[in-house]
């Protein structure tokens, strides 16, 4: 037969689907989303309230690997914890774990590299390499709460690559984490960053409903430009319009990220340029020092600078906090992520298996 799916890669939906397609009862779903993420079965012959005909058809049509292999660690002196995973086809990503007094924080891959090639961000360097899996995505959750003593209160899509171009495989992801059958997280713990495909911000919208946080980064069109080459295809302008239609959770606010690079978009005319733009628009603004690595030749802004950007847009009446660089002894800040390594294509034929649903 057909080379098996991992199950992991069905959405909610498609176990519903499948389960309907064997002409069985629709809680039977629910059940095995269960045994998968809150009980946590390693095979189909764990999951015992499930008849064994159709443990049988699930072994016949599935597998339970896990997706993932952790292939190195790093702490920080911080306490920021570094995870480095291999794939199946060799290809390795990187998710960071942020400890604080509130939360912790898990920062999840969604590609392997990335194709928007931001300036300022090391995982542009590599280029794309492919999108991960639903159950690559979701295994990075899975095994750092493992590891961590099931201490993951929060996600963010901050890892390499861009969510937004993995679009159908991050809302899968995206549905079982928030189902109650499956992980149940809340969507208001969940948060996905973007640099601005405004078509599939919208498409988002349409499918779940999230934290957005938008990567700015400037406030006019010249400059992200620059340092940002989607913003020639989706211009300020757009983005901010699109991003304010977009269905955040009950009290939410929309987030800008902000990367502050030292005499690139750190001036007075910078932050006075940028509360015009967001006056208004009723939101929260993230200032990120921006954390340096080779082979990029950007440099982090003066304190001095970094606290008046931030005063001149607290003038604005805009909600602002300055983003504490975590992890950076370990390369595991924001725009660092790149997995040192030669990252290898993936065979065609696996790829296209890998990619099945």
């Amino acid at each position: 037969m057909a080379d098996k799916i991992n199950i992991k890669n069905l959405s909610p939906i498609d176990i519903e689907e499948f389960i309907a397609s064997k002409g069985l009862e629709p809680y039977r779903a629910q059940q095995i989303g269960k045994w998968l993420y809150q009980k946590r079965a390693i095979s189909f012959d764990d999951m015992t309230d499930l008849s064994k005909e159709l443990r049988e058809v699930l072994k016949e049509s599935f597998t339970l690997d896990c997706a993932l292999e952790l292939s190195g660690e790093q702490l920080s002196t911080d306490g920021t914890r570094k995870f480095l995973f291999e794939l199946w086809d060799g290809n390795r990503i990187e998710a960071v774990l942020i400890p604080d007094k509130r939360r912790n924080t898990l920062c999840i891959s969604s590609q392997v590299g990335c194709a928007l090639a931001c300036k300022f961000c090391l995982t542009g360097t590599v280029g794309k390499i492919r999108n991960l899996s639903p159950s690559e995505i979701i295994d990075q959750y899975l095994l750092v709460n493992r590891y961590s003593g099931d201490s993951v209160t929060n996600i963010v899509f901050m890892g390499m690559g861009e969510p937004l171009d993995n679009l159908e495989n991050l809302v899968k992801a995206l549905n079982i984490l928030m189902d109650t059958n499956f992980l149940s997280l809340s969507a208001k713990k969940i948060t996905v960053s973007t640099s601005g495909i405004v078509p599939k911000i919208r498409e988002l919208g349409q499918e779940v409903s999230v934290n957005l946080a938008v990567s700015l980064n400037a406030p006019r069109d010249d400059l992200r430009d620059e340092l940002m080459p989607i913003n020639k295809r989706y211009p300020i302008k757009e983005l901010l319009k699109e991003s304010m239609r977009f269905p955040l959770p009950p009290r939410k606010d929309l987030m800008f990220e902000y990367v502050m690079l030292k005499g690139v978009n750190d001036s007075i005319k910078d932050a006075y340029d940028l509360g015009e733009l967001l006056r208004g628009i009723k939101c929260k603004v993230n200032l990120i020092p921006f954390n340096e690595a080779l082979p990029l030749s950007y440099r982090s802004p003066s304190r001095d600078s970094v606290f008046a950007f931030q005063k001149i847009l607290m003038s604005y009446g805009i909600n602002v906090r300055i983003r504490k660089s975590r992890g950076t002894d370990i390369l595991g800040a924001c725009g660092q992520l790149a997995a040192s390594y030669p990252a290898k294509p993936a065979p065609i034929k696996a790829q296209a298996r890998g990619a099945r649903l």
